[in-house]
């Protein structure tokens, strides 16, 4: 994610959950954004991230994202879940509003408050780059953030006067951010096809999934569920606005894939590490991570495991027409992930190389 929501640090990008691997160095530093979910196969751990609303079987970073199927920090089927580290304790749910860790499958997912502590992002520079997509093209006021997480980008494009709804599979996630990021109203939602009947069918003027939330898709029927249920959400004309990794730079390049990557930081007195390892799963088309957690509490080491689906430019603009979708914008930066990062006022570039990829897309009125 060049640097992406999540953990570790991409070497092109400027932090977050889902930039891990590749440089090998050990970071200290709080990275300032936020981890992406992931959705893995049953039976897997994931990581924490970033929702996107989106599908989450098991989770994988900050934002939580589908239910059954998924790659990312939830349990099965169910909210996002951590495997037990230092205060955490396996079978517990984290307190996202006394921020002491519990129980659960996933260290950061499970904890929002560690989470925001790790990943802070005082300058909101994913929901501003959202603002300025929507106001270029003149989005109306409705929008869905598909993978809030905690809550924070959803509540900037409040700020800005939108009425926003923030979705959701983590339930840690959305009590927290309801309690520290109110304004937005926030639903429990699935990534692979949320239902337009508790949501409203053309309800919204533009649906918001970043940190590639939407990469939490690893199957072609769970992308075709994703975008039929973002065409249903939209009134016509409305758009999808979309930030992710880019599965075309892994054609050639190994930067990301030749050496773990190691992150370390302190919260509440406890010293946490994390090691994550990326590899490229060409038969399923994902992108997998292995990290593996320690503590210096004594607690055991724990792996965790999540996945994104590598998609392709030109994949991406096929899927897009299939569900009457016109791409406006579609490019590798600058973005809020990418090094040097968006800038008010700068535009959107034409090329689609490096290892982010952006996205405006426009409900046409029919298919």
């Amino acid at each position: 994610m060049s640097a992406t929501r999540g953990g570790e640090v991409y070497p092109h990008a400027v932090g977050g959950e889902e930039a891990d691997g590749g440089s090998g160095a050990v970071t200290t530093e709080p990275v300032g954004c936020e981890p992406d979910m992931a959705v893995v196969p049953p039976g897997e751990w994931a990581d924490a991230g970033r929702y996107g609303a989106a599908a989450r079987c098991e989770r994988e970073s900050g934002r939580t994202i589908a239910a059954a199927g998924g790659d990312g920090g939830l349990d099965a089927g169910g909210p996002g879940g951590s495997t037990g580290i230092g205060d955490v304790r396996p079978g517990g749910t984290g307190n996202s509003v006394s921020g002491a860790p519990h129980a659960g499958r996933n260290l950061l997912t499970d904890n929002p408050a560690l989470y925001e502590a790790r990943f802070p992002d005082l300058d909101r520079l994913a929901g501003r780059w959202a603002e300025d997509c929507l106001r270029r093209h003149g989005a109306g006021p409705r929008v869905l953030d598909m993978g809030c997480g905690t809550g924070r980008d959803a509540a900037h494009l409040h700020a800005a006067g939108r009425t926003v709804t923030g979705a959701d599979l983590s339930e840690a996630m959305l009590a927290h951010a309801r309690a520290h990021h109110p304004g937005p109203a926030y639903v429990r939602a699935d990534l692979h096809g949320f239902d337009v009947r508790d949501l409203g069918r053309d309800a919204f003027d533009a649906v918001v999934c970043l940190d590639s939330s939407l990469l939490y898709c690893h199957t072609n029927d769970q992308l075709d569920g994703f975008l039929a249920s973002c065409r249903h959400a939209l009134a016509p004309g409305g758009l999808l606005v979309a930030e992710m990794r880019n599965g075309a730079y892994f054609l050639g390049r190994t930067d990301l894939l030749d050496a773990p990557s190691v992150n370390a930081f302190t919260w509440h007195g406890t010293a946490y590490r994390s090691t994550t390892t990326l590899t490229v799963d060409r038969t399923a088309q994902l992108l997998r991570r292995t990290r593996v957690w320690t503590a210096d509490d004594g607690s055991p080491p724990v792996e965790q495991r999540s996945a994104w689906r590598l998609l392709f430019p030109q994949e991406l603009r096929h899927l897009l027409a299939a569900h009457g979708f016109e791409v406006l914008e579609l490019h590798d930066g600058p973005g809020p992930r990418t090094e040097p990062p968006w800038r008010e006022g700068e535009l959107p570039g034409t090329a689609t190389d490096a290892d982010r990829l952006h996205l405006v897309a426009r409900r046409r009125h029919t298919l």
